[in-house]
């Protein structure tokens, strides 16, 4: 079936992240009251999701899982960065405010790209921060429901446009991550390292 953009799908889901020795994990719900809803053909939501969803109906259910590759990607070793503790100062501080152990920070590299990480270490001298997506080298398991779908109205589709190119646009729920489908996380050098959070922050391919 070849797939046409424009079309309204609102789902309810459960999303399980899947370990390498086969655990699952539950992430995230999604309820049949508040919908997860898009619409398909503007890259709003993860690709191979809307791919699975979209020949679906109206009542419909699904069960199915993406693999690491067509999820987030393997995990990438080189993907943590080691960056100056000094990065990390306001005001003359440290900024333990937001940078702290498990804390998931924005990111913003050289080219302007935002991204997050999350900070794994900080020590005397430097905050080690993991640029993989959290679900990085996981599966992704997807069950729910069809909630709604339909051709998506002219006005739905103009109202998302003006979103999407006024930058205000993007996802309003998961599928998968979401945007972060864009978060792929190459190899990271800490010596391009310019800070984060508010800052500069690591190269990010």
């Amino acid at each position: 079936m070849e797939q046409q953009p424009n079309k309204f799908i609102a789902v309810a889901y459960e999303l399980f992240t899947i370990d390498e020795d086969g655990t699952a994990h539950k992430e995230q719900q999604v309820t049949a009251e508040e919908p997860f809803s898009f619409i398909s053909g503007f890259g709003i939501t993860h690709k191979e999701f809307e791919n699975n969803i979209y020949p679906l109906q109206t009542g419909d259910t699904f069960d199915f899982t993406l693999t690491p590759q067509q999820g987030f990607g393997e995990y990438i070793d080189e993907a943590v960065a080691r960056i100056p503790r000094e990065t990390f100062f306001v005001d003359g501080k440290f900024d333990d405010q937001h940078c702290f152990v498990g804390a998931i920070i924005p990111l913003q590299n050289q080219e302007g790209q935002h991204f997050n990480g999350i900070v794994m270490d900080i020590d005397n001298e430097n905050v080690t921060v993991d640029l993989n997506h959290p679900w990085a080298g996981k599966g992704l398991n997807f069950k729910g429901t069809i909630v709604e779908s339909r051709e998506a109205t002219n006005d739905e589709v103009m109202n998302l446009i003006k979103q999407l190119t006024s930058g205000c646009g993007g996802c309003g729920g998961c599928g998968g991550g979401g945007c972060d489908e864009d978060h792929e996380c190459g190899k990271s050098e800490s010596d391009d390292a310019q800070g984060c959070g508010k800052h500069q922050c690591p190269h990010h391919q």
